[in-house]
């Protein structure tokens, strides 16, 4: 992979489509086409160079480097696929879809699109369960706190119609999330079941839902109601560090999301995290990874 002083020179590295594909190839397949339909890497590449027939008697299916990709049936040329998942993974806060629409030259409409179906290749997809000592920490997204009661201003439990994030950092190491549909004890042990090892030294605020915690961590708190926030090396500051870049993602240039496609935020928020000691062309090189999902049009703008 190249190093790319500026996004100039990526632009104009990929500006081929031919170019395009063959670094698709090469990150996906490791150079060897492979069928994605059997897995057989005893296919044909026809002479337009693009397109690949299936050698293998049970299948004989013709495919791209694209089927079975978030490029598959695309319209939009993989050039601007790849300045658009470049400008995402390495910009420190992230584009809207307005200025990325200015950028690559499409409508807002089709920025949106490409924004979230990168974002979902940014997605963790099976991550390592967190171990050592993690932090664990919610938070809440959307609304504003002046349309809220004042009942459940800054009150434990007064989501005032806002979205529950939960979020888990190892010390030194990653942060997953997840958006909850609930806060109570059952829901928060399942996603601590998925995302940290057994016998890690758990670190939580006082949160009641964090009750059971003690049966499968090493369980420590912080009592923030108290003003509590650092004892030793107790304190939940690494993650709420993570919430501070989450919210500022969301409202310094998105200003507002739904709480429908928040998950996706946040994963682009963690990706970004996660990969913060490479290089932007190692950002760029490594959110190929999970190319290999399908997020279409359809479900992006269901109700649900």
């Amino acid at each position: 992979m190249k190093t790319f002083k500026s996004i100039l020179q990526f632009a104009k590295e990929f500006e081929n489509e031919e170019v395009c594909r063959e670094y698709l190839e090469q990150k996906r397949w490791d150079g060897t086409p492979t069928c994605p339909f059997c897995n057989s890497t005893n296919v044909h590449r026809f002479p337009n160079k693009r397109t690949f027939k299936c050698r293998t008697k049970e299948c004989r299916k013709k495919f791209s480097v694209t089927v079975g990709t978030i490029y598959e049936n695309t319209k939009i040329p993989l050039s601007k696929w790849f300045l658009a998942t470049y400008i995402l993974s390495v910009h420190s806060k992230g584009i809207s879809s307005l200025q990325l629409a200015n950028w690559i030259d499409t409508t807002q409409t089709t920025a949106w699109f490409l924004n979230h179906r990168i974002r979902a290749m940014l997605a963790e997809k099976n991550p390592v369960l967190l171990e050592g000592v993690v932090e664990v920490d919610e938070t809440y997204v959307g609304g504003k706190e002046s349309n809220k009661h004042h009942s459940k201003r800054k009150v434990r439990g007064g989501t005032g119609g806002k979205a529950m994030v939960i979020g888990a950092v190892e010390r030194g190491g990653k942060v997953l999330t997840k958006v909850m549909p609930a806060t109570n004890i059952s829901e928060i042990n399942k996603t601590l079941d998925e995302f940290v090892k057994p016998e890690s030294v758990l670190i939580t605020d006082e949160h009641n839902a964090y009750n059971e915690a003690h049966l499968t961590y090493q369980h420590e708190t912080v009592q923030h109601r108290n003003k509590e926030y650092v004892r030793g090396a107790v304190h939940t500051n690494t993650i709420e560090g993570f919430w501070s870049l989450l919210k500022r993602q969301i409202n310094g240039i998105h200003h507002n999301v739904s709480p429908k496609h928040l998950h996706r935020y946040a994963n682009e928020a963690g990706f970004r995290y996660n990969s913060k000691n490479l290089a932007q062309d190692e950002r760029f090189d490594s959110s190929f990874k999970n190319c290999e999902t399908r997020l279409k049009y359809s479900e992006l703008t269901a109700n649900i």
